[in-house]
């Protein structure tokens, strides 16, 4: 089979993209179907083949294969009971905020009014809102912020495959909650980022007071086994750069792109395209957490595109986490603080990545450390040549000193490109519409 076979974009049923072969560049569904609905993790791709592996819903009966093409639709056979596996194919975008935010106003919510009454002329930095009445305009943000919350979080049950139909199938303004299951598939989708309708105002948050969103695209929170594999995830429509500005902060309406957090384990998260985002892919969302965190958070991210991300490509506390052969694009001119977030008791590995930095932007900056703790990053290139990493960073920012050598070794992997030959593999191959 030709490699111009492998890059036909989702058409449909597929017919005519033969069974993949698994010797193909940057493959990672076994060649058991032409149906990817049905397709499972290769084994040995990443962590979330350990043990049993990722078979998502693979398994699904005749009668729990479901088509569906409204948001109210898609939560509806989420909705349906028992564990049995399912397959759901989303048909074009499906949309929980058609209607806008004003759908989701509580009688008698004013922005105007919040503003006024919290402004810090008014109310000061030194206290926070914690207190206010439910008649008040904080409470009646927060009756607004509920019914937002009930309408665009969909639950994913247990032994689930969610797979768009062609090249144009996602899911605008949802937040996908993988919670305390295991076994689930998400490929080919196109994620807008949840714009949060009412951020709440904190004043007592840095010394100039901010505004705190709420809403992950994908949430794997206390999950095992999981697949994320050739969707888009990204701001769409409302980058940052369009928010307003409130009380001389960011009127900021997102949150994450992909969340890994409370005892998750096992992830795979492969062939993604992260566009236009500030904090980005969170793997442990405390440091107090290592009571569910310690031990587990075991996440392999490759052949990803992280392109115009800000942050957060991962930012990792406790989990050892496999990132190997993505590629990071940084834009002319855009905002840009690290790559690599080292947290307490994280051991990144991060080998065979390939960098595209403009000028005035220093491999330094690639990675930040948070806590004490190791990390491996080898073989990585910057722009086209290799360098290390820590090496840059330690001469560069000796106030961030980091330790080499993250404890183990990878061996749940597939083929691994040369990072030379990354950004060509990824940039053509990541994201949504790219399977067969």
């Amino acid at each position: 089979m030709s490699t111009q076979m492998c890059h036909a974009r989702v058409m449909g049923s597929l017919v005519g993209c033969t069974a993949l072969v698994l010797a193909l560049t940057g493959t990672t569904a076994q060649a058991h179907t032409r149906d990817p609905g049905r397709q499972t993790l290769a084994a040995g791709d990443g962590w979330a083949s350990e043990g049993a592996g990722t078979t998502g819903g693979s398994a699904a009966v005749a009668g729990s294969v479901y088509t569906v093409a409204t948001w109210a639709e898609f939560k509806a056979v989420l909705a349906v009971g028992g564990t049995a596996p399912r397959i759901i194919k989303v048909k074009g975008t499906i949309d929980p905020v058609a209607e806008g935010c004003a759908a989701f106003h509580a009688p008698g919510y004013d922005f105007a009014a919040y503003l006024e009454k919290y402004s810090p002329e008014s109310w000061g930095l030194d206290t926070d809102l914690s207190g206010e009445p439910a008649d008040s305009p904080e409470g009646l943000r927060a009756a607004s912020a509920a019914n937002q919350n009930k309408i665009i979080k969909a639950d994913v049950p247990a032994n689930t495959t969610i797979i768009g139909i062609g090249e144009n199938a996602g899911i605008r303004g949802g937040s996908l909650q993988i919670k305390g299951v295991d076994n689930v598939i998400v490929r080919n989708l196109t994620i807008e980022a949840p714009l949060d309708c009412f951020p709440q105002w904190d004043p007592t948050d840095t010394e100039t007071g901010a505004w705190n969103s709420e809403y992950d695209a994908v949430v794997v929170y206390g999950s095992n086994h999981v697949w994320i594999d050739h969707n888009t995830l990204t701001d769409g429509r409302y980058p940052d750069s369009t928010l307003p500005t409130y009380f001389g902060e960011v009127y900021q309406q997102h949150d994450g792109l992909l969340d890994v957090v409370r005892g998750a384990n096992y992830v795979t998260a492969s062939w993604n395209s992260f566009q236009d985002h500030d904090k980005t892919l969170l793997i442990g969302n405390s440091d107090s957490a290592a009571s569910t965190d310690a031990g587990k958070l075991k996440v392999t991210l490759h052949h990803n595109l992280f392109d115009g991300i800000v942050e957060r490509a991962p930012r990792v506390r406790f989990g050892q986490v496999d990132v190997y052969n993505n590629h990071f694009v940084v834009g002319e001119g855009q905002s840009y603080s690290y790559s690599f977030g080292v947290g307490v008791s994280s051991q990144l590995y991060a080998e065979k990545n390939a960098f595209s930095l403009p000028d005035g932007i220093s491999p330094a900056k690639t990675l930040k450390k948070w806590s004490e703790a190791p990390l491996t990053a080898r073989k990585n290139y910057v722009n086209g040549a290799p360098i290390d990493l820590i090496a840059v960073h330690n001469a560069e920012i000796p106030a961030e000193t980091l330790q080499s050598g993250a404890g183990w070794t990878p061996t749940l992997r597939t083929k691994v490109d040369s990072p030379r030959a990354v950004p060509g593999v990824v940039d053509h191959r990541a994201g949504a519409g790219e399977i067969c």
